[in-house]
């Protein structure tokens, strides 16, 4: 900590012009109320939540269920991902354990639908990645399309 408190010393003489012992104390004490203001609680359980799209085939059924906007059958979503059906049951476990999906018996079938928490996930990542096929064709990893040139 002495480290950082030494850092934070120097920034604070950049930005302040001097930096005295009672604006570092200060600036702590508001670092550490945004700190509180996360909370390790919430922090943990955010990081389950991504932790459980951190993989292939969840992040693959959270889509689809968010895509079909109804419940399917776990035959459907067997279908769709190429895993065994014991992977199928791990990866639903995990999602309906991190509250991404939820799960109802109806007689034989056992059917999913994904939650407004998955479905506001997906919303946010449509609005901030962007996949152009174009960029891709042409090597640019930036995101950017690459309008500026021409195609000769």
């Amino acid at each position: 900590m002495a480290h950082a408190t030494e850092r934070l010393e120097r920034y604070l003489a950049d930005e302040l012009g001097e930096c005295r012992n009672e604006d570092v104390e200060r600036r702590l004490d508001e670092l550490g109320t945004l700190e509180a203001a996360v909370g390790a609680d919430r922090v943990a359980a955010e990081l389950d939540v991504l932790s459980a799209l951190a993989n292939e085939t969840r992040y693959t059924l959270v889509r689809v269920l968010v895509a079909a906007g109804e419940e399917l059958c776990v035959c459907e979503l067997n279908a769709v991902v190429d895993v065994t059906e014991s992977g199928l049951s791990h990866a639903l476990s995990a999602l309906v354990d991190s509250g991404l999906v939820s799960g109802r018996k109806d007689g034989r079938w056992k059917k999913y639908r994904a939650t407004n928490r998955a479905v506001a996930l997906v919303t946010v990542l449509d609005g901030s990645v962007s996949v152009s096929r174009e960029s891709d064709d042409r090597g640019n990893d930036d995101g950017e399309s690459d309008d500026g040139g021409s195609d000769e």
